[in-house]
């Protein structure tokens, strides 16, 4: 009985780790060369970001947190990927 226990438990586990992992989704390895955005101070001001490519000159006001352009950049490209 205590085997039968055991693996039941066992299976249980594996389930909601799975279910975990479902809902997480795939993660990547934090190094070098993951970053989402480049800041760029000097020689002139540039925020990049590297998942959609897109680009704003206003270095302050993305550091004071406007994110839109980015936010709306993501999910255009989300979008485009469904279809």
């Amino acid at each position: 009985m205590k085997v039968l226990r055991a693996r039941l438990y066992e299976l249980e586990v594996k389930k909601k780790e799975e279910e975990f992992n479902a809902f997480v989704g795939e993660k990547k390895e934090i190094g070098f060369g993951s970053q989402i955005r480049s800041y760029v101070f000097q020689p002139y001001q540039l925020v990049k970001d590297h998942r959609t490519n897109a680009e704003v000159g206003n270095i302050t006001a993305v550091m004071d947190g406007d994110l839109d352009p980015f936010i709306e950049a993501y999910l255009l490209q989300s979008v485009k990927q469904e279809r």
